[in-house]
C-alpha cells in the first residue's frame, strides 16, 4: 500500500503559476504509476497528467497539455504537478494517485489522496 499527501494548493490570479507536491509513504515507491487528477464543482474527476515508475514518460490531458509539467523525484518520494498560466477553468481539487507500474494506462488508480484545493481568479 501507499499513502499520499498533496500540498502547494491555494489562490492565483489567471495567468499565473502554481506548484502541487504530493509525498508518498508506504511500499517501494518505484512500484507505482504515479498521477494528478482534477474534479470542479459539478463535474466528474478527470485525468490531468501522469509518470510512468522512472519518470521519463509523462502523459498529459489535452486540456492543459503545454501548460502543466509532471515530474517525480523518486529519491524524495515525491510528484509534482508545475502548473503555468493557469486559466478559471482550472480551478478544481487536485488529488494525487498511485497504481502498480504494471497496470495498464486505461487501468483506473487504486491509491489516492485527500486533494488539495486550487483556485484561479479572472
Amino acid at each position: 500500500q501507499v499513502q499520499l499527501v498533496e500540498s502547494g494548493g491555494g489562490l492565483v490570479q489567471a495567468g499565473g503559476s502554481l506548484r502541487l507536491s504530493c509525498v508518498a509513504s508506504g511500499h517501494t515507491f518505484t512500484a507505482y504509476t504515479l498521477g494528478w487528477f482534477r474534479q470542479a464543482p459539478g463535474k466528474e474527476r478527470e485525468f490531468v497528467a501522469a509518470t510512468d515508475w522512472s519518470g521519463a514518460v509523462p502523459y498529459y490531458a489535452d486540456s492543459i497539455k503545454g501548460r502543466f509539467t509532471i515530474s517525480r523525484d523518486n529519491a524524495k518520494k515525491t510528484v509534482a504537478l508545475q502548473m503555468n498560466k493557469v486559466k478559471p477553468e482550472d480551478t478544481a481539487v487536485y488529488y494525487c494517485a498511485a497504481k502498480p507500474r504494471y497496470y495498464d494506462q486505461d487501468q483506473p488508480y487504486d491509491y489516492w489522496g485527500v486533494g488539495t484545493q486550487v483556485t484561479v481568479s479572472s
